[in-house]
């Protein structure tokens, strides 16, 4: 009788491993099922594409003589034409100034919204980021007619007062021109992320903050601002990639702001025109990922710099 139970035992864990794994094998496969409708469209629609840019920004077209393996030089190119050194240079100039100036008012406004308790803070929140929800195209249009001196409604109120309206499309206020209107897109966006972190705040740190003797000022200063630190990082991310990558604004805006804004702005545009208006497809590739690089590079300055002293506040 022993020895009936000690030989059933091993086939009782045999059975129970083979039941085991066949319902890990239906869970992998369920898995795969659902992730699978994804991985087809990013095979198709990302990699493959950036793969196929690449393989082209390895050769050059040239009238005599055909297509031609070139391996580095177009990136090399890249990295000393002017016009693609003016244009990064342009978005790193920008970057420095947009980047601190949304997520300040972005986290003023979420510290407020935070703190007033009453029925007009939805209302308010739904205001500051219906911007975001604005099509970028119909936003640079919309402030392409504000701007405008001809028929724009600034000429009106500043010509009611005697003075003449700022030409946001000249050289020397372009900067600002889309500094407002960049700021004006996003800063509702980022301000809901950091709204969101501040309500996963245990309220109790308040109340003991409080019975320490704490004001508003100290109780926004020293607990909620450190401690939703890891959204403001994440939207600094956010807004560095995208800032670096300008492209909507300035390509909308520059019919309006025709001899302030060329086609060699930002590198985007730059990549936009060298590729679908000379067809030099070779060279715009190499560009968009010499982009890419700047951007990789940025990213992960900024991401090494914070990790080192987890906190930049």
């Amino acid at each position: 009788m022993t020895l009936l139970i000690k030989e059933s035992a091993p086939r009782t864990q045999e059975k129970t491993n083979n039941v085991y794994g066949k319902v890990r094998l239906r869970e992998h496969l369920m898995g795969w099922l659902f992730v699978g409708p994804f991985g087809i469209v990013f095979l198709a629609f990302l990699i493959a594409p950036l793969a196929y840019a690449l393989y082209l920004s390895l050769f050059q077209k040239k009238l005599i003589g055909g297509t031609s393996f070139v391996l580095f030089d177009n990136y090399v190119k890249a990295f000393t034409d002017p016009s693609f050194l003016s244009g990064t240079w342009f978005v790193i100039r920008f970057s420095l100034v947009a980047i601190p100036l949304q997520i300040i008012i972005a986290l003023a406004m979420a510290l407020i919204l935070d703190a007033v308790t009453s029925l007009f803070v939805r209302f308010s929140r739904l205001m500051i980021f219906l911007p975001y929800a604005i099509p970028t195209v119909i936003g640079a249009v919309m402030w392409g007619f504000l701007y405008s001196k001809s028929f724009g409604p600034l000429t009106d109120i500043f010509g009611l007062f005697g003075a003449d309206a700022p030409d946001f499309f000249s050289s020397n206020l372009i900067f600002y021109g889309l500094l407002n209107v960049v700021t004006w897109q996003w800063a509702g966006y980022y301000m809901i992320i950091l709204y969101a972190a501040l309500q996963g705040i245990d309220p109790t740190l308040y109340e003991a903050a409080r019975m320490d003797g704490a004001g508003k000022r100290q109780i926004a200063l020293r607990i909620k601002i450190p401690l939703i630190t890891p959204a403001v990082v994440l939207i600094l991310v956010f807004s560095l990639i995208g800032t670096l990558q300008f492209f909507n604004e300035p390509q909308i805006l520059r019919y309006l702001a025709a001899g302030t804004i060329g086609p060699e702005f930002t590198p985007n545009m730059y990549a936009y025109q060298q590729a679908f208006a000379l067809a030099n497809f070779n060279y715009g590739s190499a560009i968009s990922f010499a982009l890419g690089g700047v951007v990789f590079v940025c990213v992960y300055a900024f991401l090494f710099f914070t990790r080192k002293r987890r906190s930049f506040l």
